[in-house]
Formats: C-alpha cells, sequence, structure tokens
C-alpha cells in the first residue's frame, strides 16, 4: 500500500523519472560527496555520477538530436559507461532498451529491430566482436527499420568518450521528463530468450521507481551499506534491482564487468561490500571453488536475489557465513512478484512467503490446474472457469489484473500485441475476469510457504506420471560428484512421453566417470525420486558446453539439448558423453549407437 501511494505522490508532483532520486541526492550538501558507484578499482562520487549524466545527455541531444520519449538502443558490458549512458538519456526524457550484450548475428539483430531505436551505443570493443559485416551492413539498410530509415550504431571509444567528458552539462528543463504516467514506459528490458528470440518487455515507470524503493526499504540497504553485483545490467535483476535500489538508498553501488566465480570474494573484500546479489545457479558456481580459510574472510551480511536452488541454500550460508538469504521470485514483464527474507530453516527454499506483506503488495496470487499434455488450464466443464489448486499441490501462478485497465499493471511487450495477449488468461475464476500467466509452476503449503516447482513447458510425462525437472535437478545436485544438473525430457523412438535426460556438470569436469561412480550417481538417484522420475539418461558436459546452455543471467537452457535428445550422432559433437540406466540395471552405463539402434528397433524397451 505503502509503495502505491509513494508511486502517485511522484506521478502528481511530475517526478517520476528515477534520474531525480540521482539529482537530489547529488544535490544534497551532506550526500553529494559520498561514493555513488564503485567499478575496477575507481569510485565516483553522487555530484560527478550527476554531473557526468548531464554531460552524456547534453551530448545526446547537441550530437544525435535525441528527442523525448525516444528509444534508444545501448549495448554494452557492466561498466560505468552503462551507467552514465542510461542516466545520461533519462536525463533529456529518452527511454533506453537494454540490449544482452552476449547476442551476435540474427538474434542482436531482431532486438535492435524491435527496439524500433534510430541509434544504438555501443562499446567500441564490440565493433569488430559482433557489429562487423553481415550485422552493420543489414543494420544501415536505408528500410531496415519498420518506419523506414538504417539504424546508426555509435561506438564509444576512448576519443569519443573524452569529447563527451569535456561537454559543459546543461541540465534539460523539467519538461523533458515531465508528463509521465506511472504505467508508462521507462525503458525496455528483453526477456532472457529461453523459450525463443528475446522479446522487448516494457518497463513501467511504475516498476522502475518502485522496484529500487521497495528493495532498499525491505532488505534494507543503508546509507552505509556497498551493495555488489556483478549480475548484467541488461536485466532487470541487475539493473532494476540491483543498482536502483542502492541508489533510492543513497548507498555505493560496487559493480563487477561480469560473474568470475574465482575473483567474485576478492571484489567483495576490496570493495567492503555488504550485501551481494545472484541470479540462477551463481551460488553454485561460487561452491564449486575449493574451499579456502578466507571464505568467511568479508563483511558480507546478506545474499538478495532469485533462482536458488534448496540444495545450495543452506550449504552456502554455512560455508560462507552469510546470516540472510533474501529470495523473490519475479518476472521483468510481470506485474507483482514473491518475497522471503530468510534467517531459519522455516523459510528455507522458497522462494516466498504469504503474511500480510505479501496481501498489500501487488496483484493477488492464485495457482490453476494445469493440463501437462497440452499446457493450457483445466478448465471446469460446467462452468468454464478455471480450477485453483489444493494446498501443496503444483499448479500454475497466476496474477489478478484490472481486466477495464490491464496495462495499469501489464504493459506486455513493446510491438508485439500477439506476445502480450498469450500472458493474459481470461475467465479465471469468474466471467470476465483477468490474470497475468507467468508460465511457471508453483506450489504454496498450507502454511504460506511458496515453492518454485518448474517451467511450464519443462515439466514432462513419463509413465504416466509428471515429472518435474526442478525437482530432479535439486535431487541430483545433492549428489557429491555432480556440481550442476540440468533436467528435461527427450523423446524415444517407440515410447510414449519423453524419458528423462540430466545434463550433468561433474565437481572435476576432465576425469572420466568410473564405473563405481556411475554405480553411485544411480543409487542415490533411485534413492532420492520415484522410480519413473529417475533419469534414464545422462548427458556429461566436457569443456565449456555448459557454459553454451546458460543465459547470460546464469539460467539454465533446454532447449538445444531437448531437440538434440540421446542420439549420439548428435550428441557427440559437442564432446559430449552420454549413459544410461538399461531396464532392471542399478547403475548407469556408457549409451552409444548400438544403444540407440537397439531402442529404435524395439529390442528394449524403457
Amino acid at each position: 500500500m505503502t509503495v502505491s501511494f509513494k508511486g502517485r505522490a511522484l506521478e502528481r508532483a511530475d517526478r517520476i523519472s528515477t534520474f531525480y532520486v540521482l539529482e537530489d541526492w547529488a544535490l544534497n550538501k551532506d550526500h553529494a560527496n559520498r561514493i555513488f558507484l564503485k567499478f575496477k578499482g575507481k569510485s565516483w562520487t553522487y555530484r560527478q555520477a550527476y554531473e557526468l549524466a548531464l554531460k552524456y545527455g547534453t551530448w545526446f541531444k547537441q550530437k544525435y538530436g535525441i528527442k523525448k520519449d525516444e528509444i534508444v538502443a545501448m549495448d554494452f558490458v557492466n561498466s560505468d559507461i552503462y551507467i552514465w549512458v542510461w542516466f545520461g538519456l533519462w536525463s533529456i526524457g529518452a527511454k533506453p532498451a537494454f540490449i544482452n550484450y552476449n547476442l551476435t548475428n540474427r538474434p542482436l539483430i531482431h532486438t535492435i529491430k524491435t527496439s524500433t531505436a534510430r541509434y544504438c551505443f555501443a562499446m567500441e570493443q564490440f565493433r569488430r566482436e559482433k557489429y562487423d559485416g553481415e550485422v552493420l551492413d543489414e543494420l544501415s539498410g536505408p528500410n531496415f527499420r519498420d518506419a523506414g530509415g538504417p539504424v546508426e550504431v555509435v561506438f564509444l571509444d576512448a576519443a569519443t568518450r573524452a569529447e563527451i567528458e569535456a561537454v559543459m552539462p546543461v541540465r534539460a528543463p523539467d519538461s523533458e521528463r515531465g508528463g509521465q504516467q506511472l504505467k508508462g514506459m521507462a525503458l525496455l528490458i528483453y526477456t532472457s530468450g529461453t523459450t525463443g528470440l528475446p522479446k522487448p518487455a516494457i518497463v513501467s515507470w511504475s516498476k522502475a521507481c518502485m522496484a529500487g524503493w521497495f528493495v532498499s526499504k525491505w532488505l534494507p540497504i543503508k546509507p552505509e551499506d556497498t551493495f555488489y553485483t556483478c549480475m548484467p545490467l541488461y536485466h532487470s535483476s541487475g539493473s532494476l534491482l540491483g543498482m536502483t535500489s542502492a541508489l533510492r538508498a543513497g548507498a555505493s553501488f560496487s559493480l563487477g564487468e561480469r560473474f568470475h566465480r574465482k575473483g567474485f570474494w576478492d571484489d567483495c573484500r576490496a570493495t567492503d561490500a555488504t550485501i551481494i546479489q545472484y541470479v540462477g545457479e551463481t551460488l553454485r558456481y561460487l561452491l564449486s571453488v575449493p574451499p579456502s580459510p578466507s571464505d568467511r574472510n568479508h563483511k558480507v551480511r546478506t545474499a538478495f536475489g532469485n533462482g536458488l536452488r534448496p540444495d545450495v541454500w543452506p550449504v552456502f550460508k554455512e560455508r560462507f557465513g552469510i546470516e540472510t538469504i533474501v529470495e523473490f521470485y519475479a518476472a521483468t514483464e510481470g506485474p507483482a512478484a514473491l518475497w522471503n527474507k530468510s534467517k531459519n530453516k522455516y523459510t528455507e527454499g522458497a522462494v516466498g512467503v504469504s503474511g500480510i506483506l505479501n496481501q498489500l503488495l501487488g496483484a493477488p496470487a492464485q495457482v490453476i490446474l494445469l493440463d501437462f499434455e497440452t499446457n493450457a488450464p483445466i478448465r471446469d466443464k460446467k462452468t468454464g472457469l478455471c480450477i485453483p489448486v489444493k494446498p501443496g499441490q503444483p499448479g500454475e501462478l497466476i496474477y489478478k489484473l484490472d481486466e477495464k485497465e490491464i496495462d495499469a499493471t501489464f504493459q506486455g511487450y513493446f510491438g508485439n500485441n500477439k506476445a502480450t495477449s498469450s500472458k493474459i488468461h481470461r475467465d479465471v475464476l469468474k466471467k470476465g475476469d483477468a490474470y497475468f500467466s507467468t508460465g511457471d509452476l508453483l506450489r504454496k503449503d498450507s502454511e504460506g510457504r511458496w515453492y518454485f516447482c518448474d517451467r511450464i513447458g519443462d515439466t514432462f510425462r513419463w509413465k504416466s506420471e509428471n515429472v518435474s525437472t526442478a525437482e530432479v535437478a535439486e535431487v541430483m545436485g545433492r549428489i557429491s560428484l555432480i556440481n550442476e544438473a540440468n533436467v528435461y525430457g527427450v523423446q524415444i523412438p517407440g515410447h510414449d512421453g519423453r524419458a528423462g535426460c540430466a545434463a550433468l556438470v561433474l565437481q572435476d569436469e576432465q576425469k572420466p566417470l568410473t564405473e563405481s561412480e556411475l554405480a553411485e550417481i544411480g543409487a542415490q538417484a533411485t534413492k532420492g525420486l520415484p522410480r519413473y522420475a529417475v533419469p534414464i539418461f545422462l548427458r556429461v558436459h566436457r569443456g565449456d558446453a555448459a557454459a553454451a546452455n546458460r543465459t547470460g543471467t546464469m539460467k539454465q537452457q533446454k532447449t538445444v539439448l531437448r531437440n538434440e535428445g540421446v542420439n549420439p550422432a548428435l550428441v557427440s559433437k559437442s564432446g559430449d558423453e552420454l549413459f544410461w540406466l538399461p531396464p532392471n540395471s542399478k547403475a548407469y552405463q556408457r549409451f552409444g549407437e548400438k544403444e540407440w539402434n537397439a531402442l529404435g528397433a524395439g529390442t528394449v524397451k524403457l
């Protein structure tokens, strides 16, 4: 409720832009000289950051004529420049479109095109790495943009940055940033692309303002804190929940260029970090580094993020001496979130806890039954309405929308009405209502604790049972030989449904698996899972294969793995090894062309 009042007050005052938060701290004589940003051994005060934002904004207007409300693409790795470009655009009322710096070729072209931007500002090193040749040729075509005209890519090399920093900063008048509504666009952030090409999600001013404000109060973050992240700023976790949360609190924001498991704690110690941010499998990778006497030699009290697996949670806290885990569940385009600030075993592993706070924040959450064959809600044959689950039963998490003004809380995907409509369920609990479809399976127990089960489409059916890939991955991840498990279903000739396959990263990635180790994996999997859920196949990653199946935010990707299945001819190209659990066997064995052909001929039935 407080969050809603805060937003409406900013809207009435016509000061919605988060640029004003930076300005207020910079012009506060007691705060202006406090450190705002730490990056690669350098630091900038709030006053210095504000002046740089104004310089960049002035340069954008004077040299390129960038206008209020214009969308501008930006393609950078984490850096101080990223923040100056971002806030420079906000200072003149423009709208940044954050490009995933990992994208190349067709996905990169698609992402820039869907932004509708006239200009894309990018790192100099990307000129050769990503843009030279076909990409730049296509972007510069006279009819590349749907509205007509090319996209001009401007590379910010050292000379250009020096030119910008020599500019006399001019603060654009408030009218350049004015007239905005809470539901209006603040920026574009692209979906992670785990289910296809990235889509531009509209981030409203309501989210841009309130996400950082809420997190800063809830963690809480104090002006004396240093918030450290090396999660990519092109994602809402690093930018909105990371940087703007530190900014709202008037704290220091310590930024790492990229995640490096061996240098992570050195960065934390060097910058006196008190709060760290994680996404996906980040904390699992930190545990994969051999223990050190300096593991607890830091000032971090809180780890904040999303996607922490239950098997990693207690081990990470114990090894590194972390007092509090703050886990949340959200989607960039979603209208609400789940939250869990955990200091004890009671809430360990939960992505959210429903209490008074959850009732007051965001749209009411419901969980409905899902047909796992069609991935569509199951509807009552008489009423045509969806069916709520019972406590502890998994189903799709959905959030209530105002059916009369859906865009007040769900702005959808920029320029893509079809994708936006696909995320809305109608006639859910009563005729005419509307709910946001998260595309995820969750369950809530009788005590209000929420647990992530799986992404819809990842859960598969085998032996007439539903298999949750997340639950299988958790059990496999607890086996001492295994560092990471990515679980998915594969089609097998002559068999209904999909058989389970676990793509594994071993603790020792180079060492071949012995017969006794294969037997141990089989024994532990069989002990921890129902028989139908035990992975029949193992795909052991070697070299860089595992990294190729992760997004930039450490989320596992399954599409390529699922498409290759367990066909040895396809899998062997990556250098990975295949194993299987033959019928009536307790130990995994090597799987190759002979075994694949036997399945295809029907001489072996699983």
